[in-house]
């Protein structure tokens, strides 16, 4: 009997040697469950739309539920730190605002209550936003020069609205506060989406918002879009004229987006990720719809993300410092 059970553990033993340690501490395939798709603004803003568009298609390429989770407020804060304090096992992803994140390390430094590129592998970026110049109409003015002109003539009585303090809306506002050499009252929200809600109902006169969410403010016919911060015109907004056109000098401010997941995440579930990311953002619908928002879509591989999201940081970094522009 002795004999016999020596003789069954020497076997099992030598068939655990042969069949190697990958097989004994093989991981389960991934994913085995649904996963949370953090999107840090409110429901209806350009994030939210880029998101859901993701969530949608990644869904049917991993073959689990993709789950959009709305996390608003802090500027987009809040969902960052729920991503960064997630278990690192690819079950939690970031729908990332990447210029605006990159603004607030330097803005809030460590007040955010993460590092950007410290508690985060970067999946991929997926797009860039133009940012447009939007007024309600009943503000009276046509063009660039109007707007200057009035808000001159009424130091601090105009307000603009903003996703919140440190967020790319907020920070091109202040650049063309610094241009122009104007005052306006700064008034934030918890998200795009209650902003422009606001702008169309008058509450506020002015905002600097991504093509999604201007381009949906005016089908209403409340707002007029007096400029396009970039080099040339926005093909799904042809007769808006560029601020260098309307006279902003080196007024160019895109809205980089990007997926993130927790530091420390696997290779293989990242890489995972990339793929589904790169070939849904190939594929003729998704291209569609982010054309009809005036995104540019963006296809990258995990290590040129990470490039990226280091580049936004060191160059939004020198942006503050020049303007001085202050969280508040």
């Amino acid at each position: 009997m002795l004999s016999f059970v020596r003789t069954s553990l020497a076997s099992v033993l030598a068939t655990l040697a042969v069949a190697g340690p990958g097989h004994v501490m093989a991981e389960p395939a991934w994913p085995q469950k649904p996963i949370n798709f953090v999107v840090p603004y409110a429901a209806g803003g350009a994030v939210d739309v880029v998101g859901r568009t993701l969530a949608q298609k990644l869904a049917e390429g991993l073959g689990k539920p993709v789950v959009v989770d709305n996390k608003p407020g802090f500027s987009g804060n809040i969902g960052a730190q729920q991503v960064a304090k997630a278990p690192a096992d690819g079950y939690t992803l970031l729908m990332a605002a990447l210029t605006s994140y990159s603004i607030n390390a330097t803005l809030l430094g460590g007040g955010n209550g993460y590092n950007l590129t410290g508690d985060f592998t970067p999946v991929a970026v997926v797009g860039n936003l133009p940012i447009v110049l939007l007024v309600n109409k009943d503000l009276g003015v046509g063009n660039v020069q109007d707007l200057v002109k009035l808000a001159a003539s009424r130091p601090g009585q105009i307000a603009f609205g903003s996703s919140g303090n440190g967020s790319i809306e907020h920070v091109a506002a202040e650049m063309f506060k610094r241009q122009a050499k104007v005052d306006l009252l700064h008034v934030p929200y918890k998200g795009a989406a209650p902003a422009i809600a606001d702008l169309l109902g008058g509450q506020i006169q002015v905002m600097f918002a991504t093509t999604p969410t201007a381009i949906g403010s005016l089908r209403s016919g409340k707002v007029k879009a007096l400029a396009v911060a970039t080099p040339g015109r926005v093909a799904a907004l042809p007769s808006v004229p560029t601020a260098a056109e309307a006279g902003l000098r080196d007024f160019e401010v895109p809205s980089t987006y990007g997926v993130l997941v927790r530091a420390g995440t696997t290779k293989p579930i990242v890489t995972r990720l990339n793929a589904e990311l790169q070939k849904t953002l190939q594929t003729a619908d998704v291209k569609a719809r982010f054309h009809a928002q005036g995104i540019d879509v963006v296809v990258t591989t995990p290590e040129e993300a990470d490039s990226r999201v280091r580049e936004e940081v060191a160059k939004w970094a020198k942006v503050i410092q020049e303007t001085r522009i202050a969280s508040q």
